[in-house]
Formats: C-alpha cells, sequence, structure tokens
C-alpha cells in the first residue's frame, strides 16, 4: 500500500466535497435571494413600498440580520436585474452581485459577470475592475462585439438562468 498516494486521495476528495458542498450552498442562496426578490417585487404591487419596511422586521427577528431594509432592497434589485437581462453566473458569490447590481447597464453587468466568472475575480479583484473603469475603456468597436456575442445560452432554473 502506498501510504502517500492514499492520504493524497483522501485530501483531494475533501477538496472536491467542499467546493461541491460550496457551489451548491451559493447557487441555493442565489436562488432564495432572485424568490425573494419576485415575491417583494409582486408583494411591493399590492400593498406599496413600506412592505418591504414591515417584512424586514418581522424577517429580522426570526432570521436574524441578514434581513434588513437594505439586503431585502438588493434582493429585489437582483431579481430585476435577472428579469431585465443580465446572465446569471453561480460561480460568483452574493457579495459580487451587490456590486454589479449598483452598475449602468445590463452590457456592463455582464461584461463584469463574464470575467468575473471566467477568471475567478474575488470580490477585490471585481471592485478593483470596475473602479478602474475597465469596461467604459473599451473601445466602441469591442462593446459592440460583446453585444453582438452570445456568452451562453442558458435555460431557465427555478426562475434563474443555470450554468
Amino acid at each position: 500500500m502506498n501510504y502517500y498516494n492514499e492520504i493524497k486521495n483522501q485530501i483531494i476528495n475533501n477538496e472536491v466535497t467542499k467546493r461541491v458542498k460550496d457551489y451548491s450552498k451559493n447557487r441555493s442562496d442565489l436562488n432564495k435571494y432572485y424568490n425573494v426578490g419576485k415575491l417583494l417585487s409582486e408583494a411591493g404591487k399590492h400593498y406599496g413600498e413600506g412592505i418591504i419596511k414591515e417584512y424586514s422586521k418581522k424577517l429580522t427577528y426570526e432570521f436574524g440580520k441578514g434581513y434588513g431594509i437594505s439586503n431585502l432592497k438588493r434582493m429585489r434589485q437582483f431579481y430585476y436585474l435577472i428579469e431585465k437581462g443580465a446572465t446569471m453566473w453561480h460561480q460568483l458569490s452574493w457579495s459580487h452581485y451587490k456590486l454589479l447590481i449598483a452598475l449602468k447597464s445590463i452590457e456592463e453587468i455582464n461584461y463584469y459577470g463574464r470575467v468575473s466568472s471566467e477568471n475567478l475575480y474575488s470580490v477585490r479583484q471585481l471592485q478593483i475592475r470596475i473602479k478602474n473603469n475597465e469596461y467604459e475603456r473599451l473601445s466602441i468597436e469591442t462593446k459592440n462585439k460583446l453585444k453582438i456575442k452570445k456568452f451562453y445560452t442558458l435555460p431557465k432554473f427555478n426562475g434563474l438562468q443555470s450554468m
């Protein structure tokens, strides 16, 4: 028996399991944020904007500070973002999406989302690229090519585009 190879296999199996769990948890969180955002959007149509404040109080009491007014508003913005045509990258975390939500256009959001996903950028790396206006510095010709190019054709999954 080669003990080194056995130890190495145990470590590799553990790393793969952790990454699959992380990916699955992130995907589950993004699905939750999308669905909560959708429900908040629909509730707002029936009960007005004050509903977020009311729901925030109740949810914060029951589940903790992750459901404050600003987070609920971000979830609703996330829903609107996906509905307007932003591509969904499940490799990105909620922290990535909080940065993307603040951007001006769907094209800009899709650009930064795509490069972050393809290059496995951390939130900090994405933040630096946005701060440096990377998208704005692209030539008009390049931006037009990006608009025409189909990055992914993704099927719908539980309201979200899946990878």
